[in-house]
C-alpha cells in the first residue's frame, strides 16, 4: 500500500511540515513519486517516521537521530546524555518548586533571592539586592551560611541599620557600629572565609571584589558604608586582641 505525504502524517501522529523537515535534514528519504508526480511512501518510511518520532518524543535532537536510528549502539551514548540532562532539570525543578512553596508560604516578595524567602519580607531592598549579587558570585555553601547569617541577623540591628540616614551624625554611626560589633565578631569566628570571600567563587578574585564594591557602594547610603567599615575594623580589631590574650 502507498500512502500520500498527508497521509503517511496522519499516520504517524505529526504533520505534513514535520515531515518535508525531515526530509530537508536527511532524516527521512524522499520517496518514489507516482505517475502524477505526488510522492508514496510505503511501509518502510512509516515504520522509518515512527521511529523518529519515537526519538523525538524521548527528547532525543534532531541532530542525533540519525545516528541512533542507523547507528550500531542503539543511542546508549546520546541515551546516557539525554538521562543525565533530564536529571539535572528534573533537580532545578525540584528546586524551584521548593522556592515557589517558600515564598507562597512566607508571603515573600516573588523574585526573593533563592532560599531567603523566610527572611526576604523583612529585609531592605538593599539586602535583598545584595543576596541576589551574592547569589551569582559565590558557590553553594557560601550561600548556605549567608542563609544562616540572615537567619541569626538580630533584627533590631538590621532595622537600626536600615533605617540610618545618610546625613547621619558621628555619634549615631560610631554607637551602631559599636553595637553591631559582637554579631560581626561572632560571625568572622564562625565564618572564617568572611574574611576571604575569593575561596568559594570560581570566578576571577579581582573581577569578584570589583563587582561586590561597586555594588554595596551603590546599593548602600554614605552613613551605612561607614558604619560597614567601622564595624568590620572593630570586630577585627577585638579579635586580634582577643587572641594575643588567649596566646
Amino acid at each position: 500500500m502507498a500512502w500520500s505525504t498527508r497521509e503517511l502524517a496522519e499516520l504517524a501522529g505529526t504533520t505534513v511540515n514535520t515531515v518535508r523537515h525531515y526530509h530537508q535534514v536527511g532524516l527521512l528519504a524522499e520517496p518514489e513519486r507516482r505517475v502524477n508526480g505526488y510522492k508514496q511512501y510505503g511501509v518502510p518510511d512509516l515504520v522509518r517516521l515512527l521511529r523518529i518520532r519515537r526519538l523525538v518524543d524521548l527528547g532525543i535532537p534532531l541532530a542525533r537521530i540519525a545516528e541512533v536510528v542507523d547507528g550500531g549502539d542503539r543511542g546508549g551514548d546520546a541515551l546516557r546524555e539525554l538521562d543525565a540532562e533530564l536529571a539535572a532539570t528534573i533537580e532545578r525543578l525540584r528546586r524551584v518548586r521548593e522556592d515557589i512553596a517558600a515564598i507562597r508560604r512566607e508571603r515573600a516578595p516573588a523574585d526573593a533571592p533563592a532560599g531567603f524567602a523566610e527572611s526576604a519580607g523583612t529585609m531592605s531592598e538593599a539586602d535583598r539586592s545584595i543576596l541576589h549579587i551574592y547569589g551569582r558570585l559565590y558557590d553553594d555553601e557560601a550561600m548556605t551560611d549567608l542563609r544562616q547569617m540572615v537567619t541569626e541577623d538580630p533584627p533590631e540591628l538590621r532595622d537600626a541599620i536600615d533605617g540610618l540616614p545618610a546625613d547621619a551624625d558621628e555619634e549615631t554611626r560610631q554607637h551602631l557600629a559599636e553595637a553591631m560589633v559582637p554579631s560581626m565578631v561572632e560571625l568572622l569566628r564562625t565564618y572564617p572565609w568572611l574574611r576571604d570571600p575569593t575561596q568559594h567563587t570560581a570566578r576571577n578574585a579581582r573581577s569578584v571584589q570589583q563587582t561586590l564594591v561597586e555594588a554595596v557602594v551603590e546599593l548602600y547610603n554614605p552613613a551605612q558604608l561607614d558604619v560597614f567599615a567601622r564595624t568590620s575594623a572593630l570586630a577585627l580589631e577585638r579579635i586580634r586582641r582577643d587572641d594575643e590574650a588567649d596566646g
